[in-house]
This record gives structure tokens, C-alpha cells and sequence, in this order.
């Protein structure tokens, strides 16, 4: 007889998932379109998860170009196979587990791909299916933290299964037969694969797994392996399946071991209960989205929860059911609180991302911290950007280092300050990958004679992580660092070309770059240069931790702004070439992380109006509810973040600060849920397409004396209301 129960784990789950501070939880999963962002530049995916879980599963349609960083777009008919992990919204693939495709009849040529009948591809928070007729199978996928489950409906009777343990999501075709560095698998019984690989791509990583099937299983074929690979790839075939039987498959992962695995199978998913799994992924998310209620349009909830779903796909948690992980240094260690945080995309997320997890997921943010901390403990550094717990390195300074002092400075108490703080300062004065200290104090700047690619970005990006340290120093009553970490936080001044009032690369004698084109845009991969995906345009207004400074600097406000009015204004003599720089508005490029705070510029030099204009247009051409409605990679959830502040009407343009400085609202109210059954409400009054300027601002009924309010204001409660108006 068939195991079909839930377990004790998966039932109390779902109780638990129910209420939300003693209210009950409505279903906001149907507002949710998980294909938005899947073409274009979006590189979001369709597939079935859990909040901060390992499992991503679900289509691919391609790979081995910058397209498939996710491993699927929407406007493609075929799909290859149906792989366990991926990444949200990144500009570079990785991840793609174990392939899995059913078919019915044997496939010829060896061609194992099938035509998807779009009108029956479905998506939603912890569900996928979609039918594939020239195959004669129906897939439907749904998955718990640790745990991918697979339903596969077969029409015509036979039923046979891919397993490709060489598929990856790879830059190239060659790397697709040499990413698998060693693979080994076992049978233990007839309903049973487990194994691990090891395999290099963005990272050399290690991952373990089961593969568990509700049905015995044969094999019909082992495929030839091409020039290098490593990993079998098999078709398994399935007796006695009859027209309209179903094939169920459990694929649990693991960073440390198959035990690991088998116990999050065991766990997670002890039977084979479909529905019940769904309705658990289900309940999960909409216990998420409950934190957050939207008055507005029905494209407008559309976005704003997607934007949610989105943003809580990740960080995701690696370790197993009982704490353990496997380190930067490839040793298993245990996470003392159960967690153990990875796809820490922190050059992109620590922008709105973290900040926004400090308002909505507060229980979060102490794990985040403790994760950075041990990682520091065994690399020496903080995480840049990690995946499945290795550094990848990806993008310049140290921007763990913000994250950690926002939390700090916002009152977060659940992991060491000094530690933490030790981790941060060593982190910014021991040299390390990408970051040369030496070079840094003894110039400061990078020169870009020394420093030869990405001199200028990350001389700026530094001086950032510089002034979140020197912020938390203070605070600890740690002077002489505070002034330490205060100085260096001004290198930015250094590269302020007086002539063109652009940041402008310099040499280690003190000469500015020549020739000196402002529109050239840098890519570390493509062909180096002075910025980091972007030109002097974009990069001039990375002082989020000076804006007067900065201002005063280039010349004073009435200067300043007619330079932010020529940054969104004026156009590059030719398109760009860079496929991170999109989203333009003018020399505005929303498509990547450095221009998010730029437009909230207007306020310090008197004109919020063009604020208020920049935003409602960024709004309406960058975010749409449909599958290339994103203009750029969403990064992690960032450029999610970005819409979910902007729709509240308040943005963190330095995010240590605890400030948020005003934007303007772009839905009728938001009203966020808090811990202790606290309430924080906008309410924007006259809102309407014609109305998209503020006429005045209170808050808890006193008028708001600048354009900024600070977190307490929200953690304490309370209503934001705005009066709109149409005209400036």
C-alpha cells in the first residue's frame, strides 16, 4: 500500500501558516504572476518554490547563452527538461540540477525535447505545470524548502523519464560538457537514485541528492557521454503505466551529504501527496504576502505582490533539517540557529533589498547577520556574493558590510556586535580579492594605472562600505575608528572632475583619464574599463552617504541640478552595447542597480516635483505586468524592492541611515502588518494618472517639515498620508 500521508511536519506547517498576528490569511497568491520578468532582460523563472528555499524547480528552454541565466524564456515553444535549482533574476547562469523530462513514446535522433502547448502552462507561488502533447505528458511540479515533487500525468500509456546528471546552466556550450567535475551514483533499491556531483561554473560546488519515485523503476538506456562529461544520463522506464496513470518523483538536495538529503525527504515530504504539498507551498506564500495589503488597480496588485514573490525567493537557506552546511572552505559546519544563508547577491540587494527585509521579515535579518559573520570567521572576509555558500567574487567592494550596519544601527540584537563589527572593519582594511587596501589609503582612489579595471565604481562603492562602518564605529563608541573609516569615506571627492563635474578615473600621478568619453560604458567581463556596468554619466551620483557633500562639491544646488536634468535628458551618440545598461531615461539607466537612488536626488536641491515625475514614469514604462515587463535583470529581487517602495511612496537612498526619503506614491494605500500587531498605513489621497504630485505629506496627522521619515516612524506604526495634486 501506498504511503499517502503528509507527516506531522508538513501538518503543522500548514496550521501554522494560516493566521498571521491572530488574523486569518487571505489568498493574495492569485495576484501573483511568477512569469513576469521570464523574457527579455528580466531572467526570472516560472518554476516551484518555497520562501528562501533551495529548491527552484522547474522548465528549461535553453542554455548556454546570457538568455538562459535562468534557464527559461517565456517566448520559446520547446522545453529540454525540467532541473531542480536556478537563480531569480541574475546576469549569470548557474545552478540547473538534475534535468528531468517524461515522455511517453521512445524519442528518436535522440532529440529529448518537447513542444509545450502554451495555453496550458500555468505558474503561481510553489506550482508549475504545463502540458507537452508530442510527448503525451502533463507535468505539474510544486516543492517545500529542501524538496522538489514532480507529477507527471501520462496520456498515451508509456511512461519514461530522462535523469541527465550532466545538465547545468552554463555561459557556453563547451562548458556544458566539462562543468560536471566528478559524479557518482547509486540504486539502492528499484524506487531509489541517490548520488552527488561536483561542478564548476560561477562556483565549484558540491551537491548531493535522492531521487525517489512512487513506482518501480527500469533502465531502458544509459546515453553515450560526449567529450568530457562526467554525469550519467539514463532514461528510466516505468511497467504497467496506463493511459492517465500518474508518475511521482521526490528529488530532495543537500550541500553536505545524502543522509542530509534522505532527511529532508523524510521531513519534508514523508508521502506522496501532491495536493497537499501545493497547498503547503501555497500557504506559505500567502503567510508572506499577508504582511502587506494594496488598494489599487488590478495590475497594480499584480505587480506589487510579484514584486514580493520575487523578492523572497532568496536569500536561500542551505543548510539541512539539522543545521548542517557545507562552508566557503568546503567543510560541513552546524548553523547553531538552523540557517545558514547563500545567493547573497549583496552588490544589487543591499540597496532596498535589505531594507525592505528589515520592515516585511524583520525574524530574518539575524540570520542573514550571523551567516555573514561565520562566513568572515572562515574566509577571513565578508561575503561578496556567494552561492550555495562559495564566493563567487561577482561585482566590487564589500557590501555586506552596509547590510550588517543597517542592522546594527536599526536595533537588530540577535547575533554579536562585536564579532560583527570585527568582521566589518577586517574585512575593510586586510586585502583581499578586489580589494587593495594598500592601494586604496595610499591614494585615495584606485588608480586606474594600478587598478585597471573598475577603478572609479570601486573607489565610490568602497567609500560607501567605508561611511556604514564608520556609522556603526560611532555608535560603539569606537572614535578613532569612526574617524578612520570617516576620511575614507570622502575618497569620493578625489575623482570629481572640477571640469566636467563627473567622476572620472585618475592615475596613480594624479592625471585624469584621456582621452575622457562619458558615455563609454565598462563591463568587467566584456572589456574593462574605469565603471562597473555603466558610464561616468551613471556612476557620478554614487555618494549616497554625502549627497550635501556632493552637491557642494559640484558647484552647489542650482549646478548639481542642472546635471541630474542633463542625466535624464541627454542621449549617447550610439545605443549601448552593454546588456546590464537598460531601462534608459536618457543617460538614467533604471536596468541596474547604481541609478536606483538617483531619480530621489531632486529633493536635496529643491525640486521633489521632478521626483515625482521620474518616478510615476520609471513605473509605468519599466514595470508591466507581463513576461518582458521588467527592464533589467530583477537582481535577487532588488529591482522588485525598488517597485515596492516606490508604490509606497518612500525610498532608502542610504539605507544605514535609517532614512527613507520621500518619492511619491503609486497605489491608493499600502498598509504593512508588523510585529506586536502593529499597523504602519500610506494613504494617498486624489491619486490618479493625472495626479502624481504631492500637494502635502503627514505623518500620524503632523506635516512632514523635509521629504524624508525614518524607520521608527514605521516599525512604531502609524499612517503616512499624502494629498495629490496635478500640477508641480
Amino acid at each position: 500500500m501506498k504511503k499517502i500521508g503528509i507527516g506531522i511536519h508538513i501538518l503543522f506547517l500548514l496550521l501554522s501558516t494560516t493566521f498571521l498576528y491572530g488574523q486569518k490569511i487571505k489568498d493574495r497568491s492569485q495576484f501573483v504572476n511568477p512569469f513576469i520578468g521570464t523574457a527579455y532582460h528580466g531572467h526570472t523563472f516560472p518554476g516551484a518554490c518555497a520562501p528562501f528555499g533551495m529548491i527552484q524547480a522547474g522548465p528549461e528552454t535553453g542554455n548556454a547563452s546570457w538568455r538562459y541565466c535562468s534557464g527559461y524564456n517565456f517566448e520559446d515553444e520547446y522545453v529540454t527538461g525540467f532541473s531542480q535549482t536556478r537563480l531569480n533574476g541574475t546576469g549569470v547562469p548557474e545552478l540547473g540540477d538534475i534535468l528531468l523530462l517524461p515522455f511517453s513514446e521512445e524519442i528518436k535522433l535522440g532529440l529529448y525535447r518537447g513542444k509545450m502547448d502554451k495555453t496550458t502552462e500555468k505558474a503561481s507561488p510553489g506550482y508549475y505545470a504545463v502540458n507537452l502533447p508530442d510527448l503525451g505528458v502533463c507535468v505539474e511540479i510544486t516543492a517545500t524548502e529542501r524538496v522538489a515533487y514532480h507529477k507527471y500525468t501520462f496520456k498515451k500509456g508509456a511512461a519514461r523519464l530522462l535523469v541527465d546528471l550532466q545538465n547545468g546552466l552554463v555561459h557556453s556550450p563547451e562548458a556544458l560538457g566539462r562543468h560536471v567535475l566528478f559524479s557518482e551514483i547509486q540504486m539502492p533499491d528499484q524506487q531509489t537514485i541517490t548520488g552527488f556531483n561536483e561542478v564548476s561554473e560561477w562556483v565549484r560546488r558540491k551537491f548531493f541528492f535522492v531521487i525517489s519515485f512512487d513506482r518501480p523503476y527500469a533502465i531502458e538506456k544509459v546515453l553515450n557521454a560526449q567529450s568530457g562529461e562526467k554525469g550519467k544520463k539514463m532514461v528510466l522506464k516505468f511497467e504497467g503505466v496506463k493511459p492517465g496513470d500518474v508518475v511521482q518523483v521526490k528529488v530532495a538536495v543537500s550541500t553536505v551529504g545524502i543522509d542530509g538529503a534522505k532527511a529532508s525527504l523524510q521531513k519534508e515530504i514523508p508521502g506522496w501527496n501532491f495536493d497537499q504539498v501545493r497547498a503547503l507551498a501555497k500557504a506559505q506564500w500567502n503567510r508572506i504576502f499577508a504582511k502587506a495589503d494594496v488598494e489599487g488597480s488590478n495590475d497594480q496588485k499584480v505587480n506589487f505582490y510579484t514584486a514580493l514573490y520575487h523578492l523572497f525567493i532568496q536569500p536561500s537557506n542551505i543548510a539541512d533539517t539539522d543545521g548542517r552546511y557545507r562552508g566557503p572552505d568546503d567543510k560541513v559546519y552546524l548553523a547553531n540557529n538552523g540557517v545558514y544563508y547563500s545567493t547573497l547577491s549583496l552588490w544589487d540587494t543591499y540597496r532596498a533589498a535589505h531594507p525592505l527585509y528589515t520592515l516585511l521579515m524583520p525574524e530574518k535579518v539575524d540570520g542573514f547577520v550571523q551567516t555573514m559573520i561565520q562566513h568572515h570567521k572562515v574566509a577571513g572576509f565578508l561575503p561578496i556574493w556567494t552561492l550555495w555558500g562559495k564566493d563567487n567574487y561577482c561585482m566590487i567592494a564589500n557590501h555586506a558590510i552596509p547590510v550588517i550596519a543597517e542592522a546594527y544601527l536599526k536595533g537588530f540584537t540577535g547575533f554579536d556586535a562585536e564579532k560583527a563589527y570585527e568582521a566589518v572593519k577586517q574585512t575593510a582594511t586586510v586585502s583581499h580579492f578586489n580589494s587593495d587596501w594598500e592601494t586604496y589609503d595610499r591614494y585615495g582612489y584606485y588608480p586606474f594605472d594600478i587598478v585597471e579595471r573598475e577603478s572609479v565604481s570601486r573607489t565610490l562603492e568602497s567609500a560607501y562600505d567605508d561611511y556604514c562602518i564608520a556609522q556603526m564605529a560611532r555608535k560603539m563608541n569606537k572614535q578613532e575608528d569612526a574617524l578612520f573609516f570617516t576620511k575614507r569615506a570622502n575618497y569620493y571627492k578625489n575623482l570629481l572632475d572640477p571640469e566636467t563635474k563627473l567622476m572620472r578615473g585618475r592615475d596613480s600621478k594624479g592625471n585624469w583619464r584621456m582621452p575622457f568619453d562619458p558615455f563609454t560604458l565598462s563591463h568587467f567581463i566584456a572589456f574593462g574599463g574605469d565603471y562597473t556596468e555603466g558610464n561616468a554619466w551613471q556612476y557620478t551620483w554614487h555618494v549616497q552617504q554625502d549627497i550635501p557633500g556632493l552637491i557642494e562639491t559640484m558647484g552647489g544646488k542650482k549646478e548639481f541640478a542642472a546635471k541630474l536634468d542633463t542625466l535624464f535628458t541627454i542621449a549617447a551618440p550610439s545605443e549601448p552595447n552593454v546588456p546590464d545598461v537598460t531601462g534608459l531615461i536618457g543617460q538614467y539607466a533604471h536596468g541596474n542597480e547604481p541609478s536606483h537612488h538617483v531619480s530621489y536626488l531632486y529633493n536635496y536641491v529643491g525640486k521633489s516635483y521632478r521626483t515625482q515625475e521620474l518616478i510615476r514614469e520609471i513605473v509605468d514604462r519599466f514595470y508591466l505586468p507581463k513576461p518582458d515587463g521588467l527592464c533589467g535583470n530583477d537582481d535577487c529581487g532588488q529591482m522588485s524592492a525598488w517597485y515596492i517602495f516606490a508604490c509606497m511612496g518612500f525610498y532608502p537612498v542610504d539605507p544605514v541611515s535609517g532614512t527613507f526619503i520621500i518619492g511619491a506614491p503609486q497605489v491608493k494605500s499600502v498598509t504593512l502588518h508588523l510585529p506586536g500587531g502593529k499597523r504602519f498605513r500610506m494613504n494617498a489621497s486624489n491619486l490618479s494618472g493625472k495626479n502624481k504630485y504631492i500637494k502635502n505629506a503627514k505623518m500620524n496627522n503632523r506635516s512632514l517639515t523635509g521629504f524624508s521619515i525614518d524607520y521608527k516612524d514605521i516599525v512604531q506604526g502609524g499612517t503616512l498620508k499624502f494629498v495629490m495634486k496635478d500640477i508641480p
